[in-house]
This record gives C-alpha cells, sequence and structure tokens, in this order.
C-alpha cells in the first residue's frame, strides 16, 4: 500500500474535473440547463462535495478537522512533511482531545501505548492501515526470509577478533580486562543506546 500524501485538492483541480473533456456535458452546457431539466448528476455532486469526510474512512485532512475518538493512521510530526508515525500494517492511533481551536496541539495515543502531542495543522488519514493478518503471518522455511532480503545474523562473539570487537578470547566472554565493556557494534560504537548526546543538565538521572 502506497502511504505518499499528495498535495490537497484545489478549486482549481475541482473545476478541471467538473469541466473534463471526457464527461458528456460540457461547461457552456452545465451552464445553460434548465432548472426544470436538471438530472440527478447535479444534486449528485453537491451531495458528494457536502458530505461530512470527517466520517469516511481513507479521507486525510488535518488533525483539527477531525473528532476525539477516531482512529487513524499516517500522521504527520511537522506541518507538510508527509506521514511519519503509524504506518505498519493493521495498525491505527486514537485521538484522545478535541482539537479545538484554544490548544496548538493535539494529544494522541499511539499503538505502542504511548501519548504524543501533534501539531493539529498535521494531516492524517482516517482508518486503520490494511492488512491486519501481517503479524501473525509465519515464514514457512528459511528461505523466505531470504527471498524478503534478510541476510542471516551472526553474533559477535562467535567472530573472530579481526571481524568483531566481541570476536576471540577462551570460551563465551567479549570482555576485555577484568570489568569488561560495553556490547558494540561491528565498528566499533556502543550498540545498546549509542553515545549520549544529550546536555548534562537535561539528563534524568
Amino acid at each position: 500500500m502506497v502511504l505518499y500524501r499528495a498535495r490537497a485538492a484545489s478549486s482549481t483541480l475541482l473545476r478541471s474535473i467538473l469541466h473534463a473533456p471526457s464527461r458528456s456535458l460540457s461547461s457552456g452546457a452545465i451552464q445553460k440547463v434548465e432548472p426544470k431539466s436538471v438530472p440527478s448528476w447535479k444534486s449528485m455532486m453537491s451531495q458528494m462535495f457536502t458530505l461530512d469526510i470527517s466520517s469516511q474512512i481513507g479521507s486525510s485532512m488535518h488533525l483539527s478537522n477531525m473528532r476525539i475518538g477516531m482512529q487513524i493512521h499516517n500522521i504527520e510530526i511537522r506541518p507538510g512533511q508527509g506521514g511519519k508515525l503509524v504506518r505498519a500494517a493493521g495498525t491505527s492511533a486514537k485521538i484522545l482531545t478535541e482539537p479545538n481551536r484554544s490548544t496548538r496541539y493535539c494529544e494522541i495515543k499511539l499503538p505502542s501505548g504511548a501519548k504524543k502531542l501533534i501539531d493539529k495543522r498535521c494531516r492524517a488519514t482516517i482508518g486503520a492501515v490494511s492488512n491486519p493478518e501481517h503479524e501473525s503471518k509465519k515464514l514457512r522455511k528459511a528461505g523466505q526470509s531470504r527471498w524478503l532480503g534478510r541476510r542471516p545474523v551472526v553474533r559477535g562473539v562467535a567472530m573472530n577478533p579481526v571481524d568483531h570487537p566481541h570476536g576471540g578470547g577462551e570460551g563465551r566472554s567479549k570482555s576485555s580486562g577484568s570489568h569488561g565493556r560495553v556490547s558494540l557494534t561491528p565498528w566499533g560504537k556502543p550498540t545498546k543506546c549509542g553515545y549520549k548526546t544529550a546536555p548534562l543538565k537535561k539528563r534524568n538521572y
């Protein structure tokens, strides 16, 4: 499924759709038609544009136009940046606070259970992502994992010292010295949480 969000439709685009050359009625015929002979197309088009799209699954709009308790996905973090959150198969987020005009942010509950404040000018898509059975799908054999582009994973302690910082040594040991050392990537960087980059004053001990 493509989660790319195109730009919002403008009045020029809507006018080009209504007056498209492929339609049987031209723009001049639409303006000259008599009120008594108006077929159902005009009433149907007016109903289509006056429908409450906030209740339609698959509609993309700003969070300020949505209601509390709605299930959404493909959420932007910054306005106009594009969908970044809740894009995995079968996932959806929930709006917890009413996105009114008094506040700039709207509280959203992510599939992980975490609550996040999102700018109400950001766009999101109503509904949940399709294919919820993806999580329960099991691979039949090891080769099927290779078909998906996943290569084998080898432990660092099973390698030689020339191949990995955890390699070498007698027995299962990745320590160097009496106190040991932290887990490292094959390139020597900390693998658990990376280097600490937060300022000392903002760290939570």
